[in-house]
This record gives C-alpha cells, sequence and structure tokens, in this order.
C-alpha cells in the first residue's frame, strides 16, 4: 500500500524547481515506491515566487519564512535548497523538527556546518540525503562497478575536472555566491564539492592533499533588485569578489593512489565540462558529463597500445531502466535528480540510507576545508 508524505521545498530557485519536479516525476520512474510525494508547501523570502511556485506545480499553500514550515505538521521531508549560509540553520531546525532532510550540497559554509546538521539528522532519528547527483549517472555506476570488481587492476591515479563558464562574465552580479559570509569558499563549495564526492566514490577515502587557489575577476556591480542563477548586473557600485574562482588539487588515497582534482566557475569557453579518466594497472575509465550516457573503457592484457572503446550505459547500468528501455537513448540532468528523489523517499520508506548522505556531506566539506587550509599555507595537510 503506497501511503502519502507531505514534503516541503524551502528556497526556489532553479534548484527548487528541479527538486519539486523531482518529486512530480518519482513515481513515474519508480512506481515500486511505496510512499507518494504531495507538495504541501514551498517557502521563498522572494516575494511572489513562492506564489508563482504554488500556481505552476500545485504545492497547497506558500510560506514567506522558512519557519513556518518547521512548526508545519503536514510536513514529514524537507527540500532545502536555500543559499549556502542558511543550510546549516534550516538543515537543524528541520531535522530537530523530525522532518526528513534533502538537502543540497555542500550543506552549509563549512565542515562544521555539515557536522551538525549530520549530528541533528542522527539524534533526531530522520533520515538526510545530499545533494551528490553525479553519482546517479549510469556511466559513473558502471564506472565504479568496473573499478570494484578489479577488472582494471590496482587504481592508480584519477583526474576530476569540474569547468564551467557561469561567472565567466565579468559583469555577473555580486550575488551571495561571491561573498564568504554567505557563499563560502566558492568554487570549492560549488564544484569542487562534486569532485570530492565523485573521487570518494570511486576510489575510497582521501587521506592527504595539497591545493592552491585563485580569484580571476576580482571585483562585481551590486545588483539593484531580487536575482535568481547567475545575473548579470551594471551601473551597480562595484565589490570584492570575497571566495575563490579556482582551486587544484592533488590528492593521496588511503588506498595508495594519487588523483588531480582542476574546479573552476570562470572558464571562457567551458559549459559544464565535468568529468573523470581512472586508471588502473591493467586498464582505465573515461567519463564526460556532456556525453553523459557513454563510458570509455580500456580493458584487456595488451598494457601498451591498448585500445579505448565507448560503451553506451543501457539497462542494467545503474538505474537507467527507469528511464529508457535501451543503450544509447540520452538521458539528463534532472533524470539523475529523480534518482536522488527516490533515493530519499526510499530511506525514508525503508528507514535505512540510501545514496548520499550526510555523512558523505562531511567528507566532502572536510576536503574542502583542507584544500583552503593548504591553499593557505601552501603545505600538504593531512585528512586522517
Amino acid at each position: 500500500m503506497v501511503r502519502t508524505l507531505g514534503v516541503a521545498v524551502v528556497g526556489f530557485g532553479w534548484m527548487g524547481r528541479v527538486h519539486t519536479q523531482a518529486y512530480q516525476r518519482v513515481l513515474h520512474h519508480f512506481p515500486e515506491l511505496p510512499v507518494r510525494p504531495e507538495l504541501v508547501t514551498v517557502a521563498e523570502e522572494v516575494p511572489g515566487r513562492a506564489e508563482e511556485a504554488a500556481a505552476r506545480y500545485g504545492f497547497a499553500s506558500t510560506a514567506r519564512d522558512w519557519r513556518e514550515v518547521v512548526a508545519d505538521p503536514r510536513v514529514h521531508a524537507v527540500s532545502v535548497t536555500a543559499p549556502n549560509f542558511l543550510h546549516r540553520e534550516i538543515g537543524v531546525a528541520m531535522a530537530g523538527a523530525g522532518k526528513h532532510l534533502w538537502i543540497e550540497k555542500p550543506v552549509g559554509l563549512s565542515a562544521a556546518d555539515a557536522g551538525a546538521v549530520a549530528d541533528v539528522v542522527a539524534k533526531a532519528g530522520v533520515q538526510g540525503t545530499v545533494g551528490f547527483n553525479y553519482r546517479n549517472a549510469p556511466a559513473v555506476a558502471y564506472a565504479r562497478d568496473l573499478l570494484a570488481s578489479g577488472e582494471l587492476g590496482t587504481v592508480t591515479h584519477v583526474r576530476i575536472r569540474l569547468l564551467s563558464d557561469y561567472a565567466a562574465h565579468p559583469d555577473s552580479a555580486l550575488t551571495w555566491r561571491y561573498e564568504r559570509a554567505r557563499g563560502g569558499t566558492g568554487v570549492l563549495g560549488d564544484l569542487a564539492s562534486h569532485g570530492v564526492d565523485l573521487a570518494r566514490f570511486l576510489l575510497g577515502e582521501i587521506s592527504a592533499l595539497a591545493a592552491d587557489t585563485a580569484v580571476f575577476i576580482p571585483e562585481r556591480a551590486r545588483p539593484t533588485g531580487a536575482t535568481a542563477g547567475h545575473t548579470l548586473a551594471t551601473g551597480g557600485a562595484l565589490g570584492p569578489v570575497e571566495n575563490e574562482d579556482y582551486v587544484s588539487c592533488l590528492l593521496r588515497f588511503a588506498s595508495g593512489a594519487r588523483g588531480v582534482l582542476e574546479a573552476c566557475r570562470v572558464s571562457v569557453g567551458e559549459q559544464n565540462n565535468y568529468g573523470f579518466e581512472v586508471h588502473g594497472t591493467r586498464g582505465a575509465v573515461f567519463w564526460d558529463y556532456r556525453r553523459m550516457g557513454e563510458l570509455g573503457v580500456s580493458r584487456g592484457t595488451s598494457y601498451q597500445d591498448q585500445p579505448v572503446a565507448t560503451v553506451f550505459v543501457g539497462p542494467g547500468h545503474g538505474e537507467y531502466g527507469a528511464f529508457q528501455p535501451g543503450a544509447a537513448n540520452a538521458m539528463g540532468y534532472d533524470d539523475l535528480k529523480v534518482v536522488e528523489a527516490r533515493n530519499f523517499l526510499r530511506s525514508i520508506a525503508e528507514g535505512t540510507p540510501c545514496g548520499p548522505t550526510l555523512t558523505d556531506a562531511v567528507h566532502s566539506a572536510t576536503a574542502l576545508d583542507a584544500m583552503s587550509r593548504s591553499a593557505a599555507q601552501g603545505t600538504w595537510v593531512s585528512l586522517g
């Protein structure tokens, strides 16, 4: 028997919309779920935005203050898609009120923030899922299976890249994303957090790292009104960009493998150039997010001049079969969030974690803090 689960979305920018649409689609792709999400309320402080969301997606009610959601007995689970600086306060309050939590990365501005939310989730006995969506790509799941099988030998090294141009325009508005107090560590929390999660998902724990960071566009114009996404702004007073545009990082894994992680938000000519290359002693795998349904695989016994084959993922790879009936049919970003919604709802129904958890968020945030320390000190930092 399917039971209804009242859900709320806190913060209705682009990511709030993505979560909402995932709730609406999830049973179409995963009809076996024993819970049915019901859109109870949406909270957003920007005037009119919550009302627009309710009219478009069918939320039963709206709120200007997220604290109204904490006290709402109709709400059993909450998506937190508000800006980073609000993650800790909202996450702690929602979990403390006994509400299950689907919260976007990086879960605050630091490992302390992520840890505070994780502690309350554990003490309250609720489920917590974190938005590390790239691990949900079927090709990534297939790569992990290949690596775990030992077919590619012992993993020796990995290179992970997350390069984008969303902040490359010099007229991008000086929003909260560029402030240390509200946006945290810039591209570290925004993109490198995904890179750390992919590194751990594929290769296991990181034992030490050394990082370098930079700000390439030091000033931006302050917006004169409400913003959403990556709005351009001209004419406003210039203010300083306080957090990082770029990070490069050397990684050492507990397994003995080595890695390189690079992330940038101002890479002109790069649109969501995310991916990885993992090399083992007998083979390798290669993934490009922009060709999400393909995985380059090199395996065999040739070693030198060993070819790379392109595998088109299909049913049997991750959750691909819930979306397409045969290999090489395309999936998209929003589909990865539907998988995430399924994992969240399944964890609630079964009472056990499914997918990335608050513990994963703490590990990622700990690595990001270590990157900041390493860049400031010019030294390797241990995560042990």
